[in-house]
C-alpha cells in the first residue's frame, strides 16, 4: 500500500512538472463546443427534411391539379369532336369547363410558386446543416489533437488542437449566419 501511495505522488509531481491544467480545460471547452454544434447540425438536417416534405407535398399538390386540369381539357375536346342536340346546352357546359381550366392554371402557378419557394428553403438549411457538420468535425479532430498532448507531453499538439478548435468553431459560428 506504501508503494501504491509513493506511485500516486510520483504521479503528481509528474503532471505538476507538465502543467497539464489549461490542456485539460481546453479539452473540456471542446467537449462541450462539440456537443453544442452537433446539437446544431442535428437540428438543421431535420429542419432541411421537413422543409423537403413541403416541398414535395407541393409539387404533388400541383400535379394532382394539372392531372385534373388536363381531364377538363380531354372534355371539352371530346365535345367539340361528337355531334351534341341541344346547341345552347353544349356551350354553357364548355363555358363551365373553360373556366375551370383556366381557374387550375392559375392554381398551379401558385402552388408551383410556392414549391420552389419551399425547394429553396431546403437549400438554405443544407447549407447550414453542410457548416455545422464541418465545424463538428473539425473540434472532433482538434480534441483528439489536444488529447495527444495528455500522452506525449509535447505542448505542440495543444497548439494545434486549439488552432483547428478555432478554425471549427469559425465554420460553425459561420453556419448560424450564411443563408
Amino acid at each position: 500500500m506504501a508503494e501504491d501511495f509513493r506511485e500516486l505522488e510520483e504521479q503528481a509531481e509528474e503532471a505538476a512538472q507538465h502543467n497539464l491544467a489549461p490542456v485539460t480545460v481546453t479539452m473540456a471547452i471542446l467537449a462541450v463546443l462539440v456537443a453544442a454544434v452537433s446539437l446544431l447540425g442535428h437540428r438543421a438536417h431535420t429542419e432541411e427534411m421537413l422543409m423537403q416534405t413541403k416541398a414535395t407535398d407541393h409539387w404533388a399538390y400541383y400535379q394532382a391539379k394539372e392531372i385534373r386540369r388536363r381531364n377538363y381539357e380531354l372534355f371539352e375536346d371530346e365535345m367539340s369532336v361528337f355531334a351534341l342536340q341541344n346547341s345552347p346546352q353544349v356551350d354553357k357546359i364548355k363555358q363551365k369547363y373553360e373556366k375551370e381550366i383556366e381557374r387550375y392554371k392559375e392554381e398551379g402557378q401558385d402552388i408551383q410558386a410556392e414549391a420552389r419557394k419551399a425547394e429553396s428553403e431546403v437549400a438554405s438549411e443544407r447549407r447550414h446543416a453542410d457548416y455545422f457538420d464541418l465545424g463538428e468535425v473539425l473540434l472532433e479532430a482538434a480534441l483528439v489533437i489536444c488529447s495527444i498532448t495528455v500522452l506525449t507531453r509535447k505542448r505542440f499538439f495543444w497548439y494545434l488542437g486549439s488552432a483547428l478548435g478555432i478554425v471549427g468553431l469559425g465554420i460553425a459560428i459561420t453556419g448560424l449566419l450564411v443563408r
